[in-house]
């Protein structure tokens, strides 16, 4: 609860412009409470705990504006390197005549061979500091890696809401046919379930990023947020694309096929009811245009159990107010005009 707080006779914090927000606003608390003298008053107003304000009182230094002021964090005893000289000399002289042993074997050497005992942690920290690796920068590529997974967002981390184009799920379908080798990327809204696919040569972040395009115009730019999995075609090119639309991406967990059961349920309905009726052909241009006139099919005509056997474009309009000069009708033809010059 922050309140713009003035008060004749109080500290003006707009002559103060070094000062923080956050240390203009316990400012005010004290400038505040100097008046009113009670403590349980003063939080209320401002909508703090009185373990809060206690804490920052006894902290505040009328004098020393700056005392308001956020505290480093970092603990005052950290970790320090505790490695003598000899034995860090010893632990690389180790490693390099055994560069493929792990830390537990040269830990045991090491025993073996200066007679005093040494941990696996120290002789972890002498690898790392001095790069003593078999392969440093196929390990340098992994780390790199690592940090850039833990940077992702997953899916679980996204609370949903229930409105057209807030939540994009894409997916991909391998084909082998004949010694040749065709990549199909799929999309759906997770909320209209109007779908999108499109087959590719080969599976490349430039094509993922054709088809976000595409999937972009066929939405009329109504996309809030982006599912895939940790594939390699959605990175790069893809990632750029997303950058260019102000899309944030979230990743499906790895080996979890329920994070996106809405768009692995239309690969499934497209296999069935597509590919299984002998319309799959390695030909691209000769398969997308089967695969338009069955997207038509999909998203115009086709009845969904999970849409109350409504179509996805007619949920889509049943949930949104369409001004009296445009009938529905109307503007159905134009999103399927849209679909089919996606081809």
């Amino acid at each position: 609860m922050n309140h713009a707080y003035t008060m004749p006779g109080a500290v003006s914090l707009a002559h103060i412009p070094w000062l923080s927000k956050e240390a203009k606003r316990r400012l005010a608390w004290f400038d505040y409470y100097r008046r009113c003298k009670n403590v349980s008053k003063t939080c209320r107003y401002f909508g703090i705990p009185r373990k809060t304000f206690y804490m920052w009182k006894k902290r505040y230094q009328p004098y020393r504006l700056e005392s308001l002021e956020e505290r480093s964090r970092r603990p005052k005893n950290t970790r320090r390197w505790q490695v003598s000289q000899i034995q860090e000399l010893r632990i690389m002289t180790l490693r390099r005549a055994h560069i493929r042993y792990g830390k537990e074997k040269l830990k045991i050497l090491y025993q073996e061979q200066y007679g005093e005992p040494v941990s696996s942690w120290k002789i972890q920290r002498v690898i790392e500091k001095h790069d003593l690796y078999y392969h440093p920068q196929r390990i340098h590529r992994q780390k790199a890696r690592r940090r850039h997974n833990q940077a992702r967002r997953r899916i679980t981390e996204l609370k949903r809401q229930g409105r057209e184009g807030f939540l994009i799920a894409l997916d991909g379908i391998t084909m082998l046919r004949a010694g040749m080798r065709r990549y199909i990327l799929t999309a759906i809204d997770v909320y209209s379930k109007i779908a999108f696919a499109r087959m590719y040569q080969t599976k490349h972040s430039k094509h993922a990023a054709d088809f976000l395009r595409r999937m972009h115009y066929l939405l009329e730019g109504k996309m809030e947020n982006i599912q895939t999995d940790n594939g390699s075609e959605f990175a790069k090119h893809f990632r750029d694309a997303m950058e260019n639309f102000h899309l944030p991406h979230y990743f499906s967990r790895p080996k979890t096929p329920t994070d996106n059961p809405f768009d692995e349920r239309f690969n499934r309905t497209l296999k069935e009811e597509f590919i299984a009726l002998g319309n799959y052909t390695t030909d691209c241009d000769i398969f997308n245009q089967k695969l338009t006139e069955w997207l038509v099919e999909y998203n115009f005509r086709r009845p969904h159990q999970s849409l109350g056997y409504s179509t996805p474009i007619n949920f889509h309009y049943k949930h949104h107010r369409v001004l009296p000069m445009y009938p529905s009708s109307t503007i159905v033809c134009s999103k399927e005009k849209i679909l089919l010059r996606l081809f």
